[in-house]
């Protein structure tokens, strides 16, 4: 039952679109324990923690295989295939399960995206070809492109039902709820990811390289099949189940013009993000640099001082993540993206200073702050956007849609930022300084885009959506008694034995 509180305007719709009747939205009252409303957003969101440590293990992997195989590794193209091949299963995934999702169920959907990640993590940390290493690779390659499908379906899935589930916490704190389970997850997927490589390592002495990148791998399954285990009892979110276009014909052509200038600005937005921040990792490369030989450093330096580089990011999406309920996620994300330019514009300003040996530690301080900025503005931020700026009905395609083009956008920010560091020429200075230029410049670009070409996100908005978005198609004599889920659909089995037991 729910217990309404208060009614709130809908805000945004044109007058002539919304009924009397339908100019509220009802913020309800939670209903749930803290505990039980947790649960589904963990469940929903965590997994994506395995898109942080399956697309940065990856790196020490490639690391140990080029000790291993030298330039039959390098010369193969192997490594940049083994590397970028997941974006494009990645891209796929969020397409196909965005689909999935709206149309058949979020949370089978996500089942489904688990287990095709667990069995394709174990086969790519098994890949063999009959003692052919460059078979291997091919192996491997093919592997992780349907590892980035189980990634990808995450997005549409599992951040959409996570979103959803947000509803039944507590007005001001469902932003921070949200982001710490689903950004944070990817971070600390990330430091995982660099630190299980330094540990299998250390236990290896540095040699037995089949070894290392083998477990390093295959540690990656471990968190999914935890995940899978709780996502069994997972039910529909309450959203889905009211306004699901399960059994109802999506009429695209007003779904985009509803939605379609607000899908392009959110999609550009998050394409933008993941184009500069490759860039950003030049200056990791120079960090590393001043402190060791890495053609000469054994893998326990190298993959430490990862984990350490890594570890810049946390402070931003932990710390930030309250950020986002008392700003708002429109907010946040352009006062974050600003301090990172004007970070960004300083420290490719001073490069020829900060770059000097001497300077590693003050180079690394200031370099962290700018991850830092980047999590808490758009790292927390985009895929809140993207999950809380349309309705339920088509919002699995809405964010799988924008997740894809963001992850387009990482694919093509390594092959045009090798062109954009070219253009310093021979000045290593200038080339350095070039990318970084253009990557704050774009996140002034993202900080405009978001302050005036995107709505106000409160606590309520998925709720008004739904109003706004029932509204509207009503308005354009859409049948909206279609949607939702039929009766008792979302149920599980044990609440379903209850119910009986009790009538």
């Amino acid at each position: 039952m729910n217990l309404f509180k208060r009614k709130t305007p809908v805000e945004d719709l044109p007058q002539e679109d919304v009924s009397q009747e339908e100019a509220y939205v009802v913020n309800d009252a939670p209903t749930k324990s803290f505990g039980q409303a947790i649960l589904p957003v963990i469940a929903c969101g965590a997994g994506l923690f395995s898109d942080g440590y399956v697309n940065n293990v990856i790196g020490s992997v490639s690391t140990v295989l080029i000790y291993q195989y030298g330039d039959l590794y390098t010369t193969s193209n192997a490594k940049k295939y083994v590397s970028d091949i997941a974006f494009v299963g990645t891209v796929v995934g969020q397409l196909l399960f965005g689909f999935l999702s709206d149309y058949w169920s979020r949370t089978n959907s996500l089942l489904i995206s688990t287990v095709i990640l667990i069995i394709f993590t174990a086969l790519a940390a098994g890949s063999y070809y009959h003692g052919d290493a460059v078979g291997m690779f091919n192996i491997l390659t093919a592997w992780r492109f349907f590892v980035g499908i189980g990634i990808g379906g995450e997005y549409p899935s599992g951040s959409v039902g996570c979103a959803e589930s947000t509803g039944e916490l507590k007005q001001g704190s469902r932003n921070r709820w949200f982001i710490l389970f689903t950004n944070s997850m990817i971070d600390w997927g990330f430091v995982i990811g660099a630190f299980v490589p330094y540990v299998v390592a250390a236990a290896c002495h540095n040699g037995h390289y089949e070894t290392i990148w083998r477990t390093s791998l295959g540690i990656g399954c471990i968190f999914p099949i935890v995940l899978f285990v709780m996502r069994l009892r997972l039910k529909e979110p309450e959203e889905f189940t009211k306004n699901s276009m399960r059994y109802a014909k999506t009429p695209y052509l007003l779904v985009l013009r509803f939605y379609g200038w607000r899908l392009f600005i959110v999609s550009l937005i998050w394409f933008i993000y993941d184009f500069s921040a490759y860039s950003f990792g030049i200056y990791s490369s120079t960090i590393l640099a001043n402190i060791y030989d890495s053609s000469q450093a054994p893998l326990t330096t190298v993959f430490g001082w990862n984990t350490v580089i890594n570890m810049f990011y946390l402070p931003g999406t932990m710390l930030g993540a309250p950020v986002s309920d008392w700003l708002g996620p429109r907010y946040a994300l352009a006062g974050g993206v600003t301090l990172q330019a004007i970070v960004g514009f300083i420290m490719a300003g001073c490069y020829t200073s900060l770059s000097k040996p001497s300077m590693v530690g003050a180079f690394a301080v200031v370099y962290g702050i700018f991850l830092a900025l980047g999590e808490l503005g758009p790292g927390n931020n985009i895929g809140l956007l993207a999950a809380k700026t349309c309705a339920t009905g088509v919002r699995g395609r809405y964010y799988g849609i924008a997740a894809a083009i963001g992850k387009i956008g990482a694919f093509v920010g390594t092959w045009v930022f090798p062109y954009i560091v070219a253009a310093g020429g021979d000045n290593e200075v200038t080339s350095a300084q070039y990318p970084f230029y253009v990557s704050s410049a774009l996140c002034i670009l993202s900080a405009a885009l978001a302050l005036f070409c995107l709505p106000h996100i409160g606590q309520d908005t998925i709720q008004k959506e739904d109003i706004r978005f029932r509204a509207y198609l009503e308005s354009k004599g859409y049948d909206t008694r279609q949607l939702g889920l039929k009766k008792g659909e979302s149920l599980d089995s044990v609440e379903i034995a209850q119910n009986e037991t009790k009538a």
